[in-house]
């Protein structure tokens, strides 16, 4: 017979001894600490799962122009003329280019971003502009004031108008003016303007005349144009066709150019300069003045794959600048790094990995505009968050994220 012992081995629900089900003050605390403990553990995996984190890297783009990166631009300045505008690259090595021209390109554009010439060449790069010698010394005004009441009817008379636009509180101005009032002087010894009429120099306040200033585009200070009577179109929505004097700025200087201006124009008929507007005085003194007061700069620039500052400003080693009269609103038409994709291949890419398609030419039609009388005229674009070319994306499978750069634009 079997016994009771081995029928209950059987049991598949047993009871759990009584000592097991018994509450007991160890056992609470027991409990209660590890109750407490995880509620605590709990909080803090959910607050660092709430809290955001942001971790930045530099990962240099691996493309085939090696050590270099390519930036490409096309960026339209409606208020900054390309007389002045600059591109400049600098980065955290030390290196500062200024004035770059091998690779850029500048058009002259209105302020609705259209074209209204040809390409805009600033010639080779000028020298230091020579200026009499600082003396303390009181000197005539032997040039003409010329404001918006009377600049027509002058303009109208003479067969060549020298204009000094100026502004008093600029250095330059004020080194340029004694040898542009002795110039005045000589010039009207040798050609009375009541007898001849062939020339005169005059002078414009653009702190007194600034609509009459802005209307010729006038952006540094000083500013020398020579206007040829007849040769002004001032009818076709604005445009001047006018020369800008670029050539050394002491007395003698100034003298040779406004005779050789009105050497080739006979006394008796003080017929036009027309026909002799091409004949220049040196080949990097005289050059034509930009039609208007836009600017279109396009082209690219290669740098360093390091941190670093492309900046697009006004620059002049013999003008000072107005930063309340400045405007850099800019519309970017294109900007990109590294080569461009070809349109089959960037067509792919947005189909296949629309995140990094997306990303791609992010700044393309972004306009960043400032209006007259805002307190701060300079825009910063950082761009270290646009990817790196597509194109090594695809040959190494790998995202590559843009090194820090950064595009400036300044007065």
């Amino acid at each position: 017979m079997i016994s009771t012992h081995k029928l209950k081995s059987v049991d598949f629900y047993r009871k759990i001894p009584r000592d097991l089900t018994e509450a007991s003050l160890s056992g609470a605390g027991l409990s209660i600490i590890a109750a407490f403990s995880m509620i605590f553990l709990f909080g803090m995996e959910l607050s660092d799962y709430l809290t955001v984190s942001t971790t930045t890297s530099v990962i240099v783009d691996k493309s085939s122009d090696g050590e270099f990166l390519r930036i490409d631009f096309n960026i339209s300045f409606p208020a900054l003329s390309c007389e002045f505008a600059s591109v400049d690259v600098s980065d955290v090595l030390g290196t500062n280019r200024l004035n770059i021209t091998k690779t850029v390109r500048k058009y002259p554009i209105d302020s609705n971003l259209k074209p209204t010439g040809f390409e805009y060449r600033s010639g080779p790069i000028s020298r230091i502009i020579k200026h009499d010698d600082e003396v303390d010394e009181e000197h005539a005004e032997a040039s003409i004031s010329l404001a918006e009441r009377n600049f027509e009817s002058v303009a109208n008379r003479h067969s060549i108008l020298a204009i000094n636009f100026y502004a008093p509180w600029c250095y330059w101005s004020n080194r340029l003016k004694p040898s542009w009032e002795k110039a005045a002087k000589i010039i009207r010894e040798r050609y009375d303007p009541e007898m001849d009429g062939r020339i005169l120099l005059g002078k414009v306040d653009c702190t007194e005349e600034a609509d009459l200033c802005r209307r010729h585009h006038i952006q540094g200070y000083p500013s020398i144009r020579i206007f040829r009577k007849g040769s002004d179109v001032r009818d076709n929505h604005g445009h001047h066709d006018h020369e800008s004097y670029y050539g050394d700025r002491d007395t003698e200087s100034l003298v040779k150019t406004m005779e050789n201006l009105v050497a080739p124009i006979p006394l008796e008929s003080q017929q036009l300069a027309l026909e002799d507007k091409n004949r220049n005085v040196t080949d990097d003194a005289k050059r034509p003045a930009p039609l208007t007061g836009g600017c279109r700069i396009e082209g690219f620039v290669r740098v360093k794959k390091v941190p670093g500052n492309l900046v697009i400003s006004a620059r002049s080693g013999a003008h000072s600048f107005d930063a309340s009269m400045m405007n850099m609103s800019h519309t970017i038409s294109h900007f990109s790094f590294g080569p461009k994709p070809s349109p089959a291949m960037m067509s792919n890419i947005k189909r296949i990995l629309p995140y990094l398609g997306g990303s791609h030419d992010k700044l393309n039609g972004k306009e960043y505009i400032t209006h007259r009388g805002d307190s701060n005229a300079n825009v910063t674009v950082r761009t270290n968050q646009f990817n790196a070319p597509l194109l090594g994306l695809i040959l190494t499978g790998l995202f590559i994220e843009m090194i820090c750069f950064s595009i400036v634009t300044r007065y």
